[in-house]
C-alpha cells in the first residue's frame, strides 16, 4: 500500500534539488582549485617535465665524460712517473767543462772626484818637450 504523503514528496524533491546543487558546487570548486593551483605553479617557476628530463641527460653525458678524463688523467700520470723512474735511473753524462768566464768591468765610478781620478788614470801624462828655439 501506497500512501500519498505530501511532506516525504516534498523532502526527496528538496534533498534532489541539493544533491544536483552540491554537484554543481563540486564542479566549480574544482574549477577553482585547478586556477588557483596553476596560478600558485606559475609563481613559485617550477621546470616543466620535459626541460628537466633533458638537464638530467646532460649532466648524465657529463658525468660520463668527466669519469672518461679522470681516467685519462690517471693513464697519463701514470706514464709520466714511469719516464722519471727511466730517467733517474739511466746513469748520468759527464757535465761538459765549463769555459773560462771573461774578466770582468771595473764598475763605474759614482762621484765627480772618482770620474777625475779614474780619467785622469786611463791616460798616460806625458811630459811637454821644451823647445830648442832660441829666443830674440
Amino acid at each position: 500500500m501506497q500512501t500519498d504523503n505530501r511532506f516525504f514528496d516534498d523532502m526527496a524533491k528538496m534533498m534532489s534539488g541539493a544533491m544536483s546543487a552540491a554537484g554543481g558546487m563540486k564542479e566549480e570548486m574544482e574549477a577553482r582549485m585547478r586556477q588557483q593551483m596553476e596560478a600558485f605553479f606559475t609563481r613559485m617557476d617550477f621546470v616543466r617535465r620535459e626541460e628537466f628530463e633533458v638537464v638530467r641527460d646532460m649532466a648524465a653525458l657529463a658525468r660520463q665524460e668527466n669519469e672518461r678524463m679522470a681516467e685519462r688523467i690517471a693513464e697519463l700520470e701514470g706514464k709520466l712517473a714511469g719516464a722519471a723512474l727511466k730517467k733517474a735511473a739511466a746513469p748520468k753524462k759527464a757535465a761538459a767543462p765549463k769555459k773560462a768566464a771573461a774578466p770582468k768591468k771595473a764598475a763605474a765610478p759614482r762621484n765627480e772626484t772618482a770620474k777625475k781620478a779614474a780619467a785622469g788614470a786611463a791616460k798616460p801624462k806625458t811630459a811637454k818637450k821644451k823647445s830648442n828655439t832660441a829666443k830674440s
